[in-house]
């Protein structure tokens, strides 16, 4: 499967995430024939940062679109575009369309030696911060 840098918003009320991406990108195909993907979530680095002790996310997730009959799109399309409100334009393109991504399973990496699964209901709390 392919692998792709994609911003990422957060669905209000959960801990799904949602992506807006090209039905022109090999990563959106992938997804369309594979609906389980992995999102991984770093901190910021600064300079003199080891890159690989940075403290990091994976979230194990499944995938479907959304479409505008869906009941939850509006408020998808609401969440995303006030976390990216550039991406406007690409709403208007017939090929992007948003998904959900449902978190299966969530991995913490804190730095080195330090990893941690977490519950779900954590990453929720965080997330709805």
């Amino acid at each position: 499967p392919h692998v792709s840098m994609v911003p990422v918003a957060w669905l209000p009320g959960g801990a799904d995430a949602l992506i807006h991406v090209s039905a022109l990108s090999p990563h959106t195909r992938d997804m369309q024939h594979h609906p389980r993907v992995s999102l991984m979530l770093v901190a910021p680095r600064t300079q003199g940062d080891n890159p690989l002790a940075l403290a990091r996310l994976t979230v194990q997730a499944d995938v479907a679109p959304l479409t505008s009959e869906d009941t939850d799109y509006a408020r998808a399309r609401a969440a995303y575009l006030a976390r990216f409100e550039q991406a406007a334009q690409t709403f208007e393109l017939g090929d992007f369309a948003l998904y959900r991504l449902v978190p299966q399973a969530l991995r913490f990496i804190a730095g080195f030696g330090r990893a941690h699964a977490v519950a779900l209901s954590d990453f929720t709390r965080i997330v709805q911060r």
